[in-house]
């Protein structure tokens, strides 16, 4: 397996960064895009879609959230494995990957019943209005029980990547966008189901992307193993994935809060300007989506030869980065 990530620490930086990051930034666009697609079902539904619209729109802080929580551990845990890896710890990367399961498995129980018992408290406070309320718990009701897919597909395919199997990565979120948008207007408009249809066919996709990544990580030669022996409560590990996952929550959550607090200011002017800022907050973030992916790219790079202690590669691809940017 060691030969099989060689690549990492042996091809040019530019070349390799430019190998990794195409399919990343890819999957950060196409996330982004079927996002953007979701909404415009959602605002066509007949007589209902500037409501819904809105409804969607202040669910936004609390999916942030969810998606901040599946960051805290696989930002914390992808690149320990990418840097046990550099080193040729391979059985340290599976413990981290059995880890981040276990962990991301706890975190999404518990954002699940947080959300399930408190989503209409918790979407008022985030900018609902009695005319919208409604719409806004349909979604996230359904939504908030796919949340552990969400935190798992998440998790795994940042390991996926910080192998260096970024295409695979890519693939999996394009199967799902894929499904996702297929099933859209049927669930919307072909079974009735209007905006509960768009949570389901949301957490159906997520639930396909998981169970490709689960088996990859089962199933693949060249690839670290999620093995059943590994897994293991361990509090030092989660405090140590949970220490570097950290700087990747704090911004997320910090733009989850700025999101709730637009809606709020947004309220005193009508559903529609609420429904106004969900459409333009997609649009700002899939404009900012393409950097994302890179950093992503560049993660295993770093990761890798940090590990290998090939400081002089991490310095370069850093600084080849910030051209880039």
């Amino acid at each position: 397996m060691n030969q099989d990530k060689e690549f990492l620490g042996t091809q040019p930086i530019g070349k390799l960064l430019f190998k990794l990051a195409i399919p990343t930034v890819i999957a950060q666009l196409v996330n982004m895009l079927y996002n953007i697609v979701d909404r415009i079902y959602i605002g066509h539904i007949p007589g209902e879609g500037s409501l819904a619209l809105t409804g969607v729109g202040v669910c936004m802080p609390i999916i942030m959230i969810v998606s901040a929580f599946a960051c805290l551990v696989s930002a914390g845990a992808a690149p320990r494995a990418s840097i046990a890896m550099g080193k040729g710890d391979h059985e340290s990367a599976e413990k981290i990957l059995g880890g981040c399961v276990t962990l991301q498995i706890m975190i999404s129980l518990a954002l699940t019943i947080v959300i399930l018992i408190w989503n209409r408290d918790l979407l008022l406070l985030f900018g609902a209005s009695e005319n919208t309320i409604s719409y806004a718990t349909s979604y996230m009701s359904l939504y908030a029980l796919g949340t552990i897919f969400v935190q798992m597909t998440l998790g795994l395919n940042a390991f996926i990547t910080a192998q260096g199997f970024a295409k695979d990565g890519m693939m999996t979120v394009l199967i799902g966008a894929v499904i996702n948008i297929i099933l859209d207007p049927i669930f919307i408009f072909g079974l009735n189901l209007g905006i509960s249809g768009a949570a389901l066919a949301t957490a159906f996709s997520q639930c396909i992307s998981f169970g490709i990544l689960f088996f990859q990580s089962l199933l693949r030669k060249d690839c670290v193993h999620l093995k059943p022996g590994k897994i293991t409560l361990s509090l030092s590990l989660y405090g140590e994935i949970l220490h570097g996952g950290i700087p990747s929550l704090c911004p997320q959550g910090v733009a989850s809060i700025a999101t709730a607090a637009l809606n709020v200011a947004a309220n005193p002017f009508g559903d529609a300007a609420i429904a106004a800022l969900s459409i333009v907050s997609r649009y700002m973030m899939f404009i900012g989506s393409a950097m994302i992916g890179f950093g992503q790219g560049f993660q295993p790079v770093c990761g890798f030869n940090f590990g290998a202690k090939r400081y002089d590669r991490v310095l370069e691809a850093f600084w080849f980065c910030v051209k880039v940017a």
